[in-house]
């Protein structure tokens, strides 16, 4: 059996999406390991591979290929087809013989364990530690695990540089995939809706377009509805390039109508912005009504331009919100966060030695 008696921590093989070279956008997988690595954790990743089914084998081969060279795995966790992948690798990963932990992502696992019978819990069974980074996942997926622990997505704040907004100007910011679950087109609706009352509104989405038709229909509801000019799309963008894009805008719509705990909006906040979002899924449990966000109906384009209207106009609105958002960020830095992620990888390699 390998051992780690001759290290000082164990190496940790890491299954998720690392897809940064061709998406462009680092998941927080990829954080996770960057940061392993820079602690002086031996860390083995998968995968890195495009397509589903490609990224599906490279991770059945890492773990049998692999199988000498790792102490303890971790698996992220997401509903969907995606799941099918977790209870996979899983079962390979129990043939083998090595423990791993599991963390629950995507605002829909709830419902999707609603839906499928055993086969949620049975996963979370196998694992001694579940990890979800959400609030709102922590409570509804924890009668599945009694060891579920919450551990938020991390960011590394000193990147992230705080801008006053106690005077806010109707520059709006959208960062997300174009997906429709992410409803990119109800952003263009609010910017046609505050059009007539600020004459000098704009708007800026970056992501990646995830090709489900999503940023075509964007794009022609923007045509349909005449603010073209005051829309700029900027593609794909680096996530060293986020804080600065960021800080050109005062505003942030969150337009989805699923939702658990974005890392795009927790990056809104450390940087200040004022935030208008969607009230679904995990958004409630991440942010406060009227205390460091204005949260409002899904897919409710008035309701969201009432709330950026709020932003511009009332006094001390967007200043007491705006602040209180990075406060209550703060507790995601990374220094706060990697800790604990190296205590429980290094408990799970343990109780597998005895």
């Amino acid at each position: 059996m390998l051992t780690f008696e001759n290290q000082k921590r164990p190496t940790v093989l890491l299954v998720g999406n690392f897809l940064s070279a061709t998406r462009g956008t680092r998941s927080v997988c990829e954080d996770l390991a960057f940061r392993l690595k820079a602690a002086d954790w031996c860390i083995i990743t998968t995968s890195f591979r495009p397509g589903r089914l490609a990224r599906l084998l490279d991770f059945l081969q890492t773990v049998w290929r692999c199988r000498n060279q790792y102490h303890v795995a971790h698996v992220d966790v997401y509903s969907g087809p995606a799941f099918l992948w977790a209870e996979l690798v899983c079962w390979a990963l129990r043939m083998v013989k090595k423990p791993y932990v599991l963390t629950l992502r995507g605002g829909n696992l709830p419902a999707f364990a609603q839906k499928t019978g055993e086969r949620v819990p049975r996963l979370l069974r196998s694992s001694p530690i579940v990890t979800t980074p959400s609030a709102y996942l922590f409570e509804q997926m924890r009668p599945y695990h009694k060891e579920l622990e919450l551990l938020p997505n991390p960011l590394d704040l000193e990147k992230y540089s705080f801008k006053d907004r106690a005077h806010p100007v109707p520059k709006l910011v959208w960062l997300r995939a174009f997906h429709h679950i992410y409803n990119p087109s109800l952003a263009v609706r609010v910017v046609a809706q505050l059009a007539q009352d600020f004459p000098e509104v704009r708007l800026v989405m970056m992501g990646p377009d995830k090709g489900d038709g999503s940023f075509e229909q964007m794009k022609g509801l923007t045509s349909q509805l005449g603010v073209n000019d005051r829309l700029m799309c900027t593609g794909t963008v680096t996530k060293d390039e986020i804080p600065k894009l960021l800080n050109q805008g005062d505003i942030f719509l969150n337009t989805p109508r699923v939702d658990n705990t974005p890392v795009s909006v927790l990056e809104a906040m450390a940087c200040g912005l004022c935030i208008v979002s969607t009230n679904v899924g995990g958004i409630p449990y991440l942010l406060k009504d009227e205390s460091d966000a204005l949260l409002v109906p899904t897919d409710d384009a008035a309701a969201m331009a009432q709330a950026v209207r709020r932003f511009l106009t009332e006094d001390g609105l967007a200043d007491r919100l705006s602040k209180n958002a990075r406060i209550k960020v703060e507790q995601f830095d990374w220094p706060s966060i990697l800790p604990k992620w190296e205590k429980i990888l290094m408990e799970v390699a343990a109780q597998a030695r005895k």
